[in-house]
């Protein structure tokens, strides 16, 4: 570090300006200060690599980056069965393609992404996943800014995911539209944010092993959200906010099924903050609450919160815990919804220049809502992304899920491992 480099005071004083000039232009300093930036400590996994992050392929104001991942997955419990484990081993290819935009104002993001897998073993497991979206930023004016995006997604839903139904012989597709408009203004201390989000879900049937129909009509919904909050800035480094939010889930009406449409309201209050360069974080603890039409299911209240802590012992290493509470839906027959709780932490460590390593570990539960049954969930996992140079990387990863089920009417338990290795190309 230079000794030689003076005080912003004695540098006026040595070009001859006045206490009146000094304390103007300190005014203006401390009016570029932005009081909602953390940024004093960078994320190991958000430091930029010059030698290593691609260029991109250039087009006027665009920026294309291509990108295509080729690898293996060996999973040792591929249906997510209570006893019958059966491995598989599955080719997986994703390319993806970004463009972004390099204005000096606003700004504009498209993508493209396909995921496709070809299981070595069953058939069945085959899929071939896409999606399509954008999203862009509007700078009105300085500290005023509105943004939006779209996406329309074809997936399915893994074997594993949380309420699956283990009977379908094929994972249950779906398609997902959302859309989203957003806007923040900031003055001074103050900052106001609004957002209103539009998804909308259209599920396929399934078939069991018989061949029989697994109606999935009951699951599509269209879920309108919209979320305000107020931040007051303390100081550079803390903020006071309180948010509140509503959401309408609207169920299609099928019948023979029971209405699971239902109204949600949050209202958290917390804190977002940064403590030097060492930890940052953002905590939030209030009341949730959803409203079912159908009373038969009653309603779910209580606890509500979610807070994520990142702690940064030294530049090569992130440590980062996040905790929430929260309602989801539900694709398990006679629930219509579940009250979630999910911890997790993870440790990223930058061992060399272009070698990072990840380990985590997550917990989560589903209390059922019109069921006596809960789903506990545990996973960990050990992964590591090597990069080669500028145009190529290794990653590889092997993750562990064991998930247990309890009450009346219980849903599986099961254990599964899986293992990863790919090939990323990118330019």
């Amino acid at each position: 570090m230079r000794r030689d480099i003076l005080p912003a005071g004695a540098a006026l004083m040595l070009f001859g300006a006045t206490d009146a000039s000094a304390q103007a232009l300190r005014s203006a300093q401390d009016a570029q200060i932005d009081l909602f930036v953390r940024n004093r400590a960078v994320a190991v996994r958000d430091r930029p690599q010059p030698a290593y992050d691609p260029l991109g392929l250039r087009v006027g104001g665009f920026t294309a980056f291509p990108r295509l991942r080729s690898g293996v997955v060996h999973d040792d419990n591929v249906f997510a069965a209570e006893d019958d484990r059966q491995p598989a081993t599955t080719l997986r290819l994703t390319p993806e393609v970004v463009v972004r935009s390099h204005w000096s104002r606003h700004a504009l993001e498209t993508r493209a992404r396909a995921d496709i897998d070809r299981n070595l073993d069953f058939d069945s497991e085959n899929t071939t996943d896409w999606s399509l979206g954008g999203a862009g930023r509007l700078d009105v004016a300085r500290g005023v800014d509105i943004t939006f995006s779209a996406d329309y997604a074809h997936d399915h839903e893994a074997r594993t995911a949380a309420g699956a139904d283990p009977a379908p012989r094929r994972p249950i597709a779906f398609d997902l539209a959302s859309a989203s408009l957003a806007a923040m203004r900031t003055r001074g201390r103050l900052r106001l944010s609004a957002k209103a989000a539009v998804l909308r879900y259209d599920y396929r049937d399934g078939l069991n092993d018989a061949g029989a129909v697994i109606e999935q009509d009951d699951r599509d919904r269209t879920v309108v959200r919209l979320t305000g909050r107020a931040d007051y800035a303390l100081s550079p480094a803390t903020a006071l906010f309180v948010q509140v939010a509503r959401d309408d889930r609207d169920y299609r009406k099928v019948a023979g099924s029971p209405e699971r449409s239902s109204s949600g309201h949050e209202a958290l209050a917390g804190v977002d903050f940064e403590l030097g360069a060492l930890i940052r974080g953002e905590v939030a603890a209030g009341y949730i609450r959803q409203e079912f039409r159908n009373t038969a299911y009653g309603d779910l209240d209580g606890f509500g919160g979610r807070a994520r802590l990142s702690w940064f012992p030294t530049q090569l290493t992130t440590l980062t815990a996040i905790a929430a509470r929260s309602v989801e839906d539900s694709g398990v027959i006679g629930s219509a919804g579940a009250l979630r709780t999910d911890l997790s932490i993870s440790v990223d460590h930058e061992l060399l220049r272009n070698l990072i390593v990840t380990a985590e570990a997550a917990w989560s539960d589903d209390d059922y809502n019109g069921l006596d049954r809960t789903d506990t969930r545990f996973a960990a996992g050990f992964s590591g992304i090597y990069r080669l140079n500028r145009r190529y990387g290794l990653t590889a990863g092997l993750t562990y899920l064991d998930q247990s089920s309890s009450g009346a009417v219980a849903g599986p338990s099961y254990r599964s491992s899986r293992l990863s290795v790919a090939v990323v190309s990118q330019f």
